[in-house]
C-alpha cells in the first residue's frame, strides 16, 4: 500500500469542490426558474437542435475556467501595469497625455467608445509590455499525437507536455533588454505578429478573450489615468515563479489628478 503526500494541492482540490458546489446551486436555481439572463451561464444552458448539448458537468467546468482565466489574467496585469507605470514616469507621462486627450473631446461623464479605445496605440503598448514582463500564464500543455524527436529526445506519442512559452518574453534576440520596461518597443515593429509571440497562445488555440482583456484594462487605466494619481506605500514583495504575484498584496495611495 502506497501513500502520496499531496500537500498543498488538496487545498487547491477543496477549493474546486467548493466552488463547484456553489456554481452548481446557482445553476439548479437558474433550471427552476422562468427568469430571462443575458450571461455566459444562460448561454451554456440554451438548446439548440444543430449543436451539441452541453450536460452539467461540462456546464460547470466552462464556468469555472471562465472565473479562472477571466479574474486572473486581468486584475494581475491591471496591478502590474500601475507598478511599471508608477516605477517609470516617461511611460506613465505618454499613457496619461494619450487618455487626456480622448478625455477632452468629451463631456465630463461621458464613457469611452470602442472607435477610442482601438486609437489607444501606446495604452495597448503599455498592455503588452506588462504581459511579457509580469506573464501571468507561463505555458500551455499539449498532447503529442505523434512521436516528436527534439534535440535529441524522444518524446512518446500520448505524452502530455507542459511548453514553458514564458522564457520567451526574456529572449535577448527578440527583446534587447528584456528586463527592462520599454513599451515603446511595440511601436516600433508589429511584434504581435511575429511567430514567437505567445503571450496569448497561438493558432487554432489562441486565447478567445485576448481583445476582451485588453479592452478591460484599457477602460480601467482610462478611469485611473485621467482621475487619479498615485504612489506605491512601503514596499511590495513579488513573486515571479511560478507565476506572477503579490502574496501580500500591493499597496497604494490614490489622490485626485
Amino acid at each position: 500500500c502506497c501513500f502520496f503526500n499531496i500537500g498543498k494541492f488538496y487545498y487547491v482540490l477543496q477549493a474546486r469542490k467548493n466552488l463547484l458546489s456553489m456554481l452548481r446551486q446557482i445553476l439548479e436555481e437558474r433550471k427552476a426558474s422562468n427568469e430571462s439572463y443575458k450571461d455566459m451561464l444562460s448561454c451554456l444552458m440554451k438548446t439548440d437542435e444543430n449543436k451539441y448539448k452541453l450536460n452539467d458537468d461540462e456546464i460547470l467546468d466552462l464556468e469555472l475556467t471562465l472565473m479562472y482565466s477571466g479574474y486572473e489574467t486581468v486584475s494581475t496585469t491591471s496591478m502590474m501595469a500601475l507598478k511599471f507605470l508608477h516605477d517609470n514616469p516617461k511611460a506613465l507621462e505618454e499613457i496619461r497625455k494619450e487618455h487626456l486627450a480622448i478625455r477632452e473631446r468629451k463631456k465630463p461623464n461621458e464613457p469611452i467608445n470602442f472607435d477610442e479605445l482601438k486609437s489607444m496605440k501606446f495604452t495597448r503598448a503599455v498592455i503588452l509590455e506588462t504581459s511579457r514582463l509580469a506573464t501571468v500564464v507561463n505555458g500551455v500543455l499539449r498532447k503529442t499525437t505523434h512521436d516528436v524527436e527534439l534535440n535529441g529526445y524522444l518524446i512518446p506519442k500520448g505524452w502530455r507536455i507542459y511548453v514553458f512559452t514564458r522564457e520567451i518574453n526574456y529572449d535577448t534576440s527578440q527583446y534587447p533588454d528584456p528586463l527592462s520596461f520599454n513599451p515603446w518597443r511595440w511601436m516600433e515593429k508589429n511584434l504581435e505578429s511575429h511567430n514567437y509571440f505567445f503571450l496569448f497562445g497561438g493558432g487554432t488555440r489562441l486565447c478567445p478573450a485576448k481583445e476582451l482583456g485588453i479592452t478591460e484594462i484599457s477602460t480601467f487605466l482610462h478611469y485611473i489615468l485621467t482621475r487619479y494619481r498615485w504612489e506605491e506605500v512601503g514596499e511590495t514583495k513579488l513573486e515571479k515563479f511560478p507565476r506572477v504575484q503579490a502574496p501580500n498584496g500591493m499597496h497604494m495611495r490614490f489622490s485626485s489628478y
